[in-house]
């Protein structure tokens, strides 16, 4: 059996009906999975017109009645109600309205197993903002809807290497506050799931330091000795297959080129971030670990500044439907 893909066309002023619309006019992608597209069908015909690259799909009222004859993926024709053209390469309320909403169903359909995964194209924060949500990013909203309290991050990708971060979105003065071998284990336990989730049966896992050179032995700053060494050795007790804490500056080195790692645990945010986007920008998968559903996206934004103009990098898309396919064949 396929695994089954929702597959969604993100903000519609971006750039995400022309990367849908490249992903899915490559047959061997169409082959993997069916796929079912929850948009406007003028946004998709829209985006196919830009890439100039097109391909066939059936039209279904709902998910119950969608028919995947031949292999072809199958579409919801979402709509909002008003009805009323999309702005492009700005944000905008209804922009914003039509993602959350063509989520909300998403969600609902994946978390009954109806589909197995949710593969999005680039969203817009502000837009979102603008329709009404009230979380910082779409990870929290997606908890939200999901009615799910467990702990939860995002997992940025490059090919085969996975990182998380135990804290995210703070000034980067409050974060040596924040640590704790608790929090840190717990960030490896996530990393550790999502990997099996992917289906690394056996993942290797490094922790970073938090210090310039890992607070060389103390000299300046204790975190390493007095939280993070003790989380890894912690973490090793309950089973898991880690080491660290590895200085920031060669930690990637060793987990990248040398291959040593599936995935990395950072301290903070640009920890990481920095590393990955470095190591390929357009390669870059965003995974919304710890929740109980597979969702994957590029790691980019909605490009504003080029859409329309047929040339948008379909490479991280490409990636972030090669982990949707794997992880929703985990789950089938």
């Amino acid at each position: 059996m396929k695994p089954r893909i929702a597959v969604l066309l993100g903000d519609p002023a971006g750039i995400g009906p022309e990367l849908i619309a490249r992903l899915l006019a490559r047959p061997e992608n169409r082959e993997r999975a069916e796929l079912l597209l929850i948009a406007d069908r003028r946004e998709l015909d829209e985006g196919m017109r830009i890439a100039g690259a097109d391909f066939e799909y059936t039209v279904a009222a709902d998910a119950q009645s969608a028919s995947f004859v031949d292999g072809l993926p199958a579409l919801i024709d979402f709509r909002l109600a008003d009805d009323a053209p999309y702005v492009r390469a700005e944000a905008s309320e209804r922009g914003g309205r039509y993602s959350l909403e063509a989520f909300k169903l998403a969600l609902e359909l994946t978390q009954k197993n109806v589909t197995q995964a949710v593969l999005f194209a680039p969203l817009n924060k502000s837009s979102m903002h603008l329709a009404g949500m009230r979380e910082s990013d779409e990870l929290e909203w997606f908890a939200h809807q999901l009615g799910y309290g467990g702990r939860f991050c995002e997992f940025n990708v490059i090919d085969e290497l996975w990182t998380s971060r135990v804290t995210s979105h703070m000034a980067l003065k409050d974060v040596s506050a924040r640590l704790s071998v608790e929090r840190i284990v717990e960030a490896v336990d996530l990393i550790d799931c999502g990997l099996k989730g992917a289906g690394i049966a056996h993942p290797r896992i490094a922790v970073c330091g938090f210090n310039p050179h890992n607070g060389d032995n103390g000299a300046f700053g204790r975190e390493e000795l007095d939280v993070i060494g003790p989380a890894v050795e912690m973490a090793r007790l309950r089973g898991y297959a880690v080491e660290g804490p590895y200085p920031a500056d060669t930690i990637f080195v060793r987990a990248f080129e040398k291959q040593a790692f599936d995935g990395v645990v950072t301290m903070y945010h640009d920890q990481g971030q920095i590393a990955m986007k470095l190591m390929g920008f357009w390669r870059g998968v965003t995974v919304h670990g710890g929740l109980p559903i597979p969702i994957t996206t590029p790691a980019h934004g909605t490009a504003f500044d080029i859409q329309g103009e047929g040339r948008a990098d379909v490479g991280a898309t490409q990636k972030a439907f090669d982990i949707a396919c794997r992880m929703a064949l985990q789950r089938l």
